[in-house]
Parts: C-alpha cells; sequence; structure tokens
C-alpha cells in the first residue's frame, strides 16, 4: 500500500470521483440519493484550497486513489469550491479550532484502518501549527468513526445546500492539547 502523501492539483479529478464513489455506497446508509447528488454539487467535494495549503492528503494503492482527508487552518469548515458559505480567512491557533475536512475512502477499503492513519497525521500536523483543538461538520455516516477518535458532538443540524435541498450533521470537537 502507498504511503499518505499531499494531493496535488493533478489528483482533483481522482479526488472527486473517489468522493461520489464514497458518499453513494457509504453515505447511501444514511441519506437518501437524492440528498447525495444535492451534497455532491456543494457540500461534498474538492476545496482546492486545501491542496494548495498542502494541508489535504491522499492514499493510493497501485495507481487507484483510495482514501481522502485533511484539516485547514482557514474558517471554512467543511463543502467543496461551489460552497456558497467558503470564507478562506486565516484563524488564530491560540483562540479557534483548527478544521477537519473532507474525508472519503474507497468502499472497497472501508474500515482498514486508511481514515485513522489521514486524521491521526492531520491532527498531529494541526498541533505543530499550534492549535489546541479540532472541530467538523460529520456527515451522519462518519460519526462513529469521529466518536471513535475522541470527537463528540452533541446535536444534529439540517444544512440548506446550494440548491435549497437539506442534508443532517453533526458538528463535532476534539481538544487537542489541555489547556493549561
Amino acid at each position: 500500500m502507498s504511503n499518505l502523501r499531499y494531493a496535488k492539483l493533478e489528483d482533483v479529478d481522482a479526488i472527486t470521483k473517489l468522493i461520489a464513489l464514497s458518499a453513494r455506497q457509504l453515505g447511501g446508509q444514511f441519506y437518501d440519493k437524492n440528498t447525495i447528488e444535492s451534497a455532491l454539487k456543494s457540500a461534498f467535494g474538492v476545496d482546492t484550497q486545501l491542496i494548495k495549503d498542502q494541508t489535504y492528503f491522499v492514499i493510493k494503492k497501485n495507481s487507484q486513489l483510495i482514501a481522502c482527508g485533511g484539516w485547514s487552518y482557514r474558517k471554512t469548515l467543511f463543502g467543496s469550491d461551489d460552497n456558497n458559505l467558503r470564507d478562506p480567512e486565516r484563524l488564530n491557533p491560540k483562540t479557534d479550532a483548527a478544521k477537519i475536512r473532507a474525508f472519503f475512502i474507497h468502499p472497497d477499503y472501508a474500515r482498514q484502518g486508511l481514515g485513522n492513519r489521514i486524521i491521526q497525521h492531520c491532527e498531529q500536523e494541526a498541533i505543530k501549527k499550534g492549535f489546541y483543538s479540532t472541530e467538523l461538520m460529520g456527515t451522519l455516516s462518519g460519526v462513529a468513526f469521529y466518536k471513535k477518535h475522541g470527537y463528540h458532538g452533541d446535536k444534529t443540524i439540517i444544512h440548506r445546500m446550494n440548491d435549497g435541498n437539506t442534508i443532517e450533521f453533526l458538528p463535532m470537537k476534539k481538544l487537542l492539547i489541555p489547556l493549561n
């Protein structure tokens, strides 16, 4: 199996295909087809700012992309380049939480530790940049994974997407370093 590496702009097409495959197959247990298709137009998708910031990672097996995910030091919490809620402003690591972003695994490789590798790497990178905590917008299909990694959330929200359809998410947080 290939090593974790920074995503490159040349990977965007492969990442887009992986996100769609993962969302449709793994997310299909939690969301209906219409919701997933709407989400693929804004809520799910590639945020090229993460690639440019070198905070987004991929794992390939042979030439196939099988996992992706990242973190961010910018205010945008989730969504693709087409998301209408983007905010590229930089966060203050002393007062703001780093954002965990866009984790998607190829269905044939789900539950094989790929997401674990990426999230641990992202959290270590966020700590190196001075962040004490992380937050994310969890898909219903990702909640169990994030809980396993110490994330917690209290109440789901309904997010209105660009096309007017809605999707249910669980905002989640994690303290990386105890505040003294």
